[in-house]
């Protein structure tokens, strides 16, 4: 870890460049915040026009500090603020907070600007600039002008937020203290000039009091840099939630392969996170939910759920939700419906099924205790849910004081709704480690967060193979779009077979070489402009052998209506059938390059059954990783055999896919677009077929 973002988040000296008087306005705030909230090292205000800050000497400029301060938050205008980082760094300042505004948020004319701030820090890290700043809940350091730090105590915890939006860091704040839910550190990223967001998911990956990270993202100006750190964390066991904004696809410009228009950007955002484990938040409600829920730090290992309920509906509600996200609510076993029924002789309450409804019985503590420990104890349940009814208004710690009793028995993970509007009871359930939601919809989003948390310590990390070029492949001749003949010879070459083919042309189409092809085959055009062939009239299927030269005719005037292209050359193709069409491609996009694997055909877009993964620059993937892309397609069944069909020949897909990736990974950046569609996939042991792709180079 740099030893600078560890004394910007930690420091023991901090300068406040352009510091306030007035507490009230936004140059006042930090230095009354770090007093406020009992900062105990050094600060040092400059102010050239004052004596004395807050009770504080004040120095007129950096060079009369009496030393180098760990960290310098800067709060004067631009111009000011490039002196400042060039003094700074002259001083030995490890690094710098600009809050200051008007760089590459807005064009052109800030980039420059920002340019020369990082140019003029050296050695100096500067978070920001445009940022709120930071804020050390566990070691009571707020470097932040933020409102929000009004509040006289901070929420401390084991979740750490890092944002590109320096408001959505009150926004948090408020509403995580509210709700009880601990914090740990905050960082406001903001323009991202030097210090980013693998900066400090490094830096929380060391720290011991993050357990969660929580990142609100607009975009990720460095893939490379942000994976790296997301998988360091996935394996230091600490999970990552992301909230990103920006998810319409408008503006996004099909390429000519069905892979860049299955692609969308959100599509490849959530590809990433994927890939390195992170947890998404769709919701704005999920960010802070699914973080309540991680820090508890309970392990969930499986989908079998109870619900103790005072309110049948409100279980009701909460049973529906979970079944829609795939867990399931079985009955109590005998032992433990046993158990219940000795809780309350008689018909009272409803204690052998699931929900168990206490609702007739009565809120009586005794009650509430026995039937948690029985829930707990019971082999059939993974977790517990608990429902606090209206009785949480006027007894916000009837719940609370029940569930204390019964929470170090058992390391199930125990969470809560609160039925009615009871911020109170929900509080003081978040601060004893339940997690508690005010929707029930939440309780699923938790669980499923906590489920994957769980999966995630199983899964096998994936780092891919070195890609190699083949010896007899001359990659100086490919430029431009290659026709679908030249494409295919360049799979062949990597190892990927195709349909027997041959090229004739359109005028005297020799056709002695397709003897061998059967009584009907494929006609298609030749072309390296028209890749979507079929829109213009480019395919035809079961053609006899002795209507080839019609065909062709034919074909040439549609295609010369259609797009005003002669066509003078044409592809023949043996017939296939009874095989599975599979597809698969590359994309090039601002996070990386992709392989997309999915339902292949005409009808590929039309139903978007794919999977994504990044390749690392230089590697293809693993058979491993293959297979599990494959297994997530809603059409596996098809491949593994469904409904009686004879299972399909996976281990040759997976061999063709590999090397697909292979060839994208060895290509780099020369290759722009590339594709297999369909890729004909036969019965086990009979292999794959190409049958149709592009491929275009720059």
């Amino acid at each position: 870890m740099s030893n600078a973002i560890q004394k910007l988040m930690e420091p023991s000296s901090i300068a406040v460049i352009g510091a306030s008087t007035d507490p009230k306005k936004t140059a006042g705030r930090p230095i009354a915040y770090l007093q406020k909230h009992h900062y105990k090292g050094k600060i040092y205000p400059v102010n050239p026009r004052v004596e004395e800050i807050a009770g504080l000497k004040c120095y007129p400029d950096i060079s009369s500090l009496p030393e180098a301060p760990d960290v310098a938050i800067i709060l004067v205008g631009t111009d000011k603020a490039l002196d400042a980082v060039k003094a700074l760094a002259a001083l030995g300042t490890p690094a710098a907070i600009v809050l200051t505004s008007g760089y590459a948020e807005h064009g052109y004319e800030g980039l420059k600007k920002q340019e020369e701030l990082i140019a003029a820090a050296g050695k100096m890290r500067i978070l920001g600039p445009n940022t709120m700043g930071m804020v050390n809940i566990t070691d009571d350091i707020p470097l932040s002008p933020s409102s929000a730090l009004e509040m006289d105590e901070f929420p401390k915890g084991f979740v750490s937020v890092i944002s590109q939006s320096g408001g959505i860091l009150g926004s948090f704040l408020s509403r995580a203290n509210a709700c009880g839910l601990g914090l740990s550190k905050l960082v406001s990223t903001s323009n991202e000039a030097d210090l980013g967001l693998a900066d400090f998911i490094d830096y929380l990956i060391g720290d011991a009091s993050t357990k969660v990270i929580v990142l609100y993202i607009e975009s990720i100006r460095y893939p490379e840099a942000f994976r790296a750190a997301a998988l360091r964390a996935n394996q230091a066991g600490k999970p990552i939630v992301v909230y990103k904004v920006g998810k319409s696809e408008a503006g996004i410009k099909a390429a000519v392969s069905h892979t860049g228009a299955l692609a969308g950007t959100d599509k490849m955002y959530d590809a990433l996170f994927k890939q390195t484990g992170i947890i998404r938040a769709h919701q704005f409600a999920d960010f802070l939910d699914i973080p309540v829920a991680l820090a508890s730090g309970r392990v969930l290992n499986g989908n079998r759920v109870a619900i103790l309920t005072s309110t049948g509906g409100a279980g009701t509600l909460v049973a529906d939700s979970l079944g829609e996200w795939g867990f399931t609510t079985p009955a109590p076993d005998e032992d433990t419906a046993g158990r219940l029924r000795k809780l309350q002789p008689g018909d009272q309450a409803v204690l052998d099924r699931n929900p168990i409804d206490v609702t007739l019985a009565g809120l009586q503590p005794d009650l509430l205790r026995g039937a948690i420990q029985a829930l707990l104890d019971s082999a059939t349940y993974d977790a517990l849910i608990l429902i606090m009814g209206s009785s949480s208004l006027a007894m916000p710690e009837l719940m609370v004081g029940a569930v204390r009793d019964c929470m170090l028995t058992s390391d199930k993970p125990i969470i809560a709704y609160v039925s009615p509007h009871a911020p109170i009871a929900g509080a003081l359930m978040n601060k004893l480690g339940v997690p508690t939601f005010s929707q029930p919809e939440s309780c699923s989003v938790a669980l499923s967060s906590m489920l994957h948390t769980s999966k995630l310590k199983c899964r096998k990390r994936h780092d891919g193979v070195l890609a190699k070029l083949p010896a007899d492949l001359d990659i100086t001749t490919l430029h431009g779009a290659l026709n679908e003949h030249q494409a295919k010879n360049l799979f062949s070459a990597f190892g990927i077979p195709g349909v027997r083919e041959t090229v004739v042309a359109a005028n005297k189409p020799n056709l002695d070489t397709i003897q061998s092809f059967g009584e009907k085959v494929v006609v298609k055009i030749l072309s390296h402009e028209i890749t979507h062939k079929t829109e213009v009239g480019g395919v035809a299927l079961n053609v006899l052998r002795t209507e080839i030269g019609s065909q062709i005719n034919t074909m040439v005037a549609e295609v010369k209506s259609k797009s005003g292209t002669l066509i003078e050359e044409f592809l023949v193709q043996e017939m296939v059938s009874g095989a599975v069409e599979i597809m698969v491609g590359m994309h090039r996009d601002p996070l990386g390059v992709a392989i997309l694997v999915g339902m292949g055909g005409v009808t590929a877009e039309l139903f978007e059954d794919n999977t994504i993964r990044f390749i690392s620059p230089g590697k293809a993937l693993c058979n491993a990783e293959v297979l599990e892309m494959l297994q997530e397609l809603k059409t596996w069944p098809l491949l593994n055999g469904y409904r009686g069909r004879p299972p399909c020949d996976v281990d040759a897909l997976v061999k063709a896919i590999v090397q697909f990736s292979e060839l994208v990974a060895v290509l780099g950046d020369r290759l722009l677009e590339c594709e297999i569609n369909p890729v004909f996939v036969f019965s086990a042991g009979h292999g794959v077929k190409a049958a149709d792709g592009i491929a275009v180079f720059s």
